[in-house]
């Protein structure tokens, strides 16, 4: 058994709660810009610290003059906008308890939700979200009110909010109290239907404020700003949130990613939140343009001097003046336009939801934009462990959240202690029995803690694959690196029970079609019309190639089939965060699996 700490940075209030952030700021940073308002022109129009404030206590005496009561849960259902984050501090400064849904969740889904949680209200974005809502609202007999936010729900609730005394808000506002329920968010249910993680206004405090003080530098009020992309919904998201506002930084969100270089361009953030696949994507496009332009040697070797020299800056030695040299030259030839890319002013990246490989993170950090790899949990409030600013480890997730400990149990399990974790699964004490023994909380993840506390996630505990040879087989380690081919867009290994290790591969339509036209492929050639073809397999054996190399001989994949489908949220192969729901895809594809293993 191994353990690590790090002392807290940040003191939790023991009687406040978030709203007090937002009116710490109108106090303090009255003209400092803390949010960006997406204009419909894709501009930005900049909100000030108090004039936040004031649209937030609007929202919050609407809720009070429509009846919701302290502790009563009001569920959020949108994309990530700035009337996501207004109508969150809303909620908490009129006493109540935020549930956040995934915008991308069916009737079925929301209805558990919102029942599960016993939500009295909605605020919905659109016309298709209220209608989902209406479906099943006859199965929903606490839900009183819904608001869209696309007809002025919350302009509604400023209006009908207008009478409320400032002294019935300022008794609302102070109500709770760091130990309070803050939100109930659904973890993405990837085993089975999702549970409601009772997260704190604590929680997020130790969480948000530790995150902060340790990436000061990356948090300077009046000079910083992030753009968030990542899913409202998701704890990450809300990390995102609350650290920005915590902090202060200006705060952009962003509800599609398919303009996202236009939109890093025009916000031009200092700090992004991202998964790994957008980082990636970034990559994978450069490389493409590249190839496509005849400048596919200069990209390749300017990858390979950026991976170099950064594996060179954690040695005694550092680059060599040969490696400083090469460096500088693809510094203007290619690193600068890269950086240009992520809006020119970015300094690094947090990544977290699934392994980012090491292969990536040298190569960012090579070009000087340092993608910091964390891991967490919806029940750890996001991240408990990142990468420091100063001394990042790239292939691990990084030390433990100041004021945390890291538990590596006999079993390779990793346990987690600390204010951050929460207290418990809403509506469900055996969950919680199991999840909470002994005071850790058990991630079900299995990981390696180094010499100097940095921890490195090899596999589910849950994931592991046992062959038919008795082999343990950890997943998550060859599928990252057979994900970094731009051809692959996902990958899942079988072989439980089985003789060898096998794969289904999905391919990346977008790349396939750059690939199909460079290899002389007829025009529109999709995945099932080529996926016999010989160049194509040399291809993704190169990438199975690459992650078997990560691995034993035995744990190696040894056969895979490319799918003429996509896994996709709609199908339930994944989760709103981009997680495999393993047994829905074993089941859905049983016939391919079937395929490798037949004789």
């Amino acid at each position: 058994m191994r353990e690590f700490s790090l002392p807290a940075l940040y003191e939790v209030p023991t009687d406040g709660n978030l709203t007090d952030l937002v009116r710490r700021n109108a106090a303090q940073h009255p003209d400092v810009t803390v949010m960006g308002r997406k204009t419909a022109d894709g501009g930005w129009e900049d909100v000030t610290a108090v004039e936040f404030l004031a649209e937030v206590r609007a929202a919050a005496k609407g809720l009070i003059a429509r009846g919701v009561r302290p502790g009563d849960r009001v569920a959020l259902i949108s994309r990530t906008r700035y009337e996501w984050v207004r109508m969150d501090f809303a909620i908490w400064s009129a006493g109540a308890v935020t549930v956040p849904v995934y915008e991308t969740s069916s009737a079925e889904q929301i209805q558990w939700i919102l029942g599960d949680s016993g939500a009295v209200a909605v605020m919905v974005e659109s016309g298709a979200h209220a209608d989902a809502v209406e479906s099943v609202r006859d199965r929903l007999p606490e839900l009183r009110h819904l608001w869209r936010i696309d007809r002025g729900g919350l302009e509604e609730l400023a209006g009908a909010g207008a009478g409320v005394p400032d002294e019935t808000l300022e008794e609302r506002t102070s109500a709770a109290k760091a130990d309070d329920i803050a939100t109930i968010v659904y973890t993405s249910g990837t085993t089975g239907r999702p549970k409601g993680c009772v997260l704190t206004h604590r929680n997020f405090f130790a969480e948000c404020g530790n995150v902060v003080e340790r990436l000061k530098p990356l948090f300077r009020t009046g000079d910083c700003s992030v753009l968030l992309f990542l899913p409202a919904a998701h704890v990450f998201g809300r990390l995102v949130e609350v650290a920005a506002v915590l902090a202060p930084i200006r705060l952009g969100c962003v509800s599609d990613i398919k303009n996202l270089t236009d939109d890093l361009a025009s916000f031009r953030p200092t700090l992004i939140l991202g998964v790994p696949r957008v980082f990636e994507k970034v990559y994978n496009g450069a490389r493409a343009k590249a190839q496509a332009d005849g400048k596919g040697r200069i990209f390749d070797g300017a990858a390979q001097t950026a991976i170099a020299y950064s594996h060179a800056l954690d040695t005694p030695q550092g680059p060599s003046l040969g490696l400083k040299l090469r460096h500088f030259v693809f510094d203007k030839l290619v690193y600068g336009k890269l950086r240009a890319v992520l809006g020119g002013r970015c300094e690094a990246a947090i990544s977290g939801g699934a392994p980012l490989g090491a292969r990536l993170g040298h190569f960012y950090r090579g070009i000087g934009f340092s993608v910091l790899e964390g891991y967490g949990l919806t029940e750890t409030c996001a991240a408990t462990a990142f990468n420091p600013y100063d001394r990042p480890k790239v292939g691990t997730v990084g030390q433990p959240l100041p004021g945390s400990v890291l538990r590596i149990a006999d079993d390779g399990e990793v346990l987690v202690h600390g204010e951050h974790v929460f207290s418990g699964y809403w509506n469900n004490e055996s969950a919680t029995a199991e999840a909470l023994a002994d005071g850790w909380f058990h991630t079900g993840d299995i990981g390696t803690l180094d010499e100097d506390g940095y921890l490195a996630i090899t596999g589910r505990k849950k994931e592991i694959l046992v062959t038919a040879g008795g082999k343990n087989v950890a997943p998550a380690v060859i599928e990252d690196r057979i994900r970094g081919n731009a051809l692959v867009a996902e990958c899942m290994v079988v072989g439980d029970g089985r003789p060898f290790v096998g794969a289904l591969v999905t391919l990346d339509e977008e790349f396939l079609g750059r690939w199909a036209a460079e290899h002389g492929k007829p025009a529109g050639s999709t995945a099932a019309s080529l996926k016999d073809d010989p160049d194509l397999l040399a291809e993704v054996q190169r990438a199975v190639d690459d992650g078997n190399a990560a691995v034993s001989k035995a744990e190696s994949v040894r056969k895979f089939r490319i799918l003429n489908a996509q896994f996709t949220e709609e199908a339930g192969h994944i989760t709103p965060s981009l997680k495999l729901k393993r047994n829905v895809v074993a089941k859905d594809f049983a016939d391919e699996i079937e395929a490798i293993y037949r004789a």
